[in-house]
């Protein structure tokens, strides 16, 4: 009895030990996948990047040879969809919105302006003298955008260089080794952009436009550490073990809305696999929110993540918000939110909330249109009944819903009848003014299996 209890402790502890390195080994194991699964990302964000900014390039300088005006409405359809999809990228790369403030700025303006051109040209007028400067003078910015990542592409390759170690408690001379290769191409890419004059143009990128200031923010400054508070809270105080704030980049100032921005460390998860998020210097709002964690599986319906997001808006105060699209891709789904008053749609307080489809987490957020454009208004009656606006739409539009809604025109904001319908098989929205009776807007919506998009 005495020689059994002598081998069973060490064979018990023998067990354990091995359990131990087991758990170890597979705890490391998982660990690693997710920093490649990660790199990976991060890798085929750039490079998609880099090649829509290719795109972009290429297409505006075809716009400025051709001479039909088909021809140049394709490529300015073109060139539009490319920007928007290089910004859609660059927004989930492991960088700050100020270093990359004038970049957003000239996507923007690129896409917005293809869409004012073409608005030109359906309306039956030339492209004047004036736009055609501006297109040569966005595709010169683009083509030194290419150079700038043709060279950052190349020394990233030469120096073995990794994104996660942006974010990443590495070795400290790696970590600033990899940090001054991106920041200072990311810089010199920002200097070109930053030398865009001035697109004097009616749409909601305008320089005129960009320039305003919001209207959903407090007046009060909050200080740094005010902020980090309030991006810990946001996230959930419980779940954040660190928040690591940005150093201001050297455009910060340019920023549409001014504010700080941080890197949060989830409790037991791995560094690589930081949170940003972004806090308004005035009134302390959270703007947006990213977690660029690796998604697994689908696990859970569009309507059940559509349930979530909505939850999740009534939990961060922003109430009488309606869903209005959705779009999936990368494993999560995206919804836009858009607030209602007195049964009117305000499409300008827009917020987009981002839905793991693994396990229903929010792992995007981004009300920075909202605080822009929120304000409390007095909506004016319409002049015009809804059977008079009716009747400015083609009578062989299938109307299937209306309502009233206020839609962004420039700087201005315009109360309209929204009519939703097919013509032809094909499914679109008419917007008519609500005082004058003009047709303000039409698009088009292209249904898929990853959602909605409009056009």
């Amino acid at each position: 009895m005495e020689r059994r209890r002598w081998w069973i402790a060490p064979s018990i502890l023998g067990i354990a030990l091995i359990l131990a390195l087991a758990w170890g080994y597979n705890e490391y194991r998982t660990k690693n996948e997710l920093g490649v699964a990660l790199e990976n990302n991060y890798q085929r964000l750039f490079f998609d990047v880099k090649k829509h900014i290719e795109n972009v390039q290429v297409n505006l300088s075809k716009a400025m040879l051709a001479n039909s005006r088909d021809q140049n409405i394709l490529l300015l359809s073109q060139i539009m969809n490319e920007a928007y999809f290089a910004q859609d990228k660059l927004a989930q790369m492991p960088i700050t919105h100020a270093e990359t403030a004038a970049t957003e700025k000239f996507l923007n303006q690129a896409a917005d302006y293809s869409y004012h051109l073409i608005q030109t040209h359906l309306a039956g007028k030339p492209i004047t003298n004036e736009q055609m400067a501006a297109l040569a003078n966005l595709q010169q910015n683009s083509s030194a955008f290419n150079e700038e990542l043709t060279k950052l592409q190349s020394e990233l390759a030469d120096k073995d260089f990794l994104f996660t170690a942006l974010n990443a408690k590495q070795n400290k001379k790696i970590r600033e080794a990899n940090q001054k290769i991106f920041q200072t191409t990311l810089v010199n890419i920002e200097k070109n952009m930053a030398q865009t004059p001035e697109l004097i143009y009616d749409g909601p990128f305008s320089d005129q436009t960009l320039n305003k200031k919001p209207k959903g923010l407090d007046n009060k400054d909050v200080s740094l550490e005010e902020a980090r508070r309030k991006a810990r809270e946001f996230f959930g105080a419980n779940r954040v073990e660190e928040v690591e704030s940005f150093e201001e980049g050297e455009h910060a100032s340019e920023m549409r809305i001014p504010s700080y921005t941080f890197n949060l460390y989830p409790k037991n998860t791995s560094r690589e696999l930081a949170v940003y998020m972004g806090v308004s210097k005035k009134g302390g709002h959270v703007l947006w929110m990213a977690n660029p964690r690796p998604i697994n599986a689908n696990k859970i319906s569009i309507e059940e993540a559509q349930r979530r997001a909505l939850r999740y808006l009534e939990e961060k105060g922003f109430e009488d918000m309606e869903p209005n699209y959705y779009l999936k891709y990368d494993g999560g789904v995206l919804f836009n939110f858009v607030n209602t008053e007195d049964d009117v749609t305000i499409y300008p307080d827009l917020v987009k909330v981002k839905v793991a489809l693994d396990n229903g987490e929010i792992v995007g957020f981004d009300a920075s249109a909202y605080y822009m454009n929120h304000h409390d208004r007095d909506i004016d009656e319409p002049e015009l009944t809804l059977e008079q606006a009716r009747e400015r739409i083609k009578t062989d539009f299938e109307i299937n819903s209306s309502r009233l809604a206020i839609i962004p025109k420039g700087k201005n904001e315009i109360l309209c009848y929204e009519f939703k319908g097919k013509y032809r098989g094909a499914d679109y929205i008419v917007y008519i003014n609500a005082s004058t009776g003009h047709e303000e807007e039409i698009l088009q919506l292209i249904h898929n299996e990853n959602g909605t998009l409009t056009f």
